[in-house]
């Protein structure tokens, strides 16, 4: 069994999704042979050098714990978590992939990503993805105190609220034609994703071949969700 999730914000200021991710981890996770964290675990996350952090600290121990247990955890980097390095994977016993990453199993192939790099008609978000992306300017900012990168992602998540509550709908979705062109590219397989915070099975039909697209939940104070692969269909559950 192969389980996805994406879009946690774990943060302080979120302690019932902390609590789900905490009792998913030493629950139903451990049933699984693979958990894969489509981006976005923690609500921001300003360099390895903070892991000592209490809360992140008490995240990273969780990971390692299932991770020790038999868990194979792999972590995909999202548009809130980008800084996310070999220090946090070694510490929590994680795999970091790429984005996207292909999936075959026995059975299927699927294909994963965060899908925020698809989302090219929010011009404004997509000139912002490829600067934070940058090796240059991540190193820059690695560069500078822990204490003012703090501030900085005050202020980044401040400006990111604000945007939201100015729009109808906060989140921009997939350009149709990016989609198709990247199932098309990666073989037609099942596009696994998150970002959105929509929920949904697509249907896609790409040169004649029926393609689905599943949208992962994001997490809330009084709710999670899973994606649940056991080798035959894919199927939502509760967390």
């Amino acid at each position: 069994m192969i389980l996805f999730i994406s879009d946690l914000h774990l943060s302080p200021r979120s302690p019932g999704a902390t609590a789900l991710f905490l009792q998913f981890l030493a629950g139903r996770a451990r049933e699984a042979e693979a958990l894969y964290i489509l981006g976005d675990l923690f609500e921001a996350w300003i360099g390895d050098d903070d892991i000592g952090e209490p809360y992140n600290a008490g995240i990273v121990a969780a990971l390692r714990t299932a991770s020790d247990g038999g868990l194979a955890i792999s972590v995909l980097h999202g548009n809130r978590d980008f800084l996310l390095g070999p220090g946090f994977a070694e510490a929590a016993g994680v795999r970091l992939i790429d984005d996207p990453t292909v999936l075959s199993t026995a059975e299927w192939q699927f294909v994963l990503s965060h899908g925020d790099a698809l989302c090219l008609d929010d011009t404004a978000y997509m000139a912002f993805r490829n600067q934070v992306r940058n090796p240059q300017w991540q190193a820059a900012l690695l560069a500078r105190p822990l204490t003012e990168r703090r501030a900085i992602a005050a202020q980044l998540r401040e400006a990111s609220e604000a945007s939201q509550r100015g729009k109808a709908d906060p989140y921009t979705d997939l350009q149709p034609a990016a989609t198709e062109d990247f199932l098309r590219a990666h073989g037609y397989a099942t596009f696994i994703h998150g970002h959105t915070h929509r929920p949904a099975t697509h249907d896609h039909i790409v040169d004649g071949i029926h393609v689905e697209r599943w949208v992962l939940a994001d997490w809330h104070e009084d709710r999670g969700e899973c994606l649940v692969w056991d080798g035959e269909h894919l199927s939502r559950e509760a967390v």
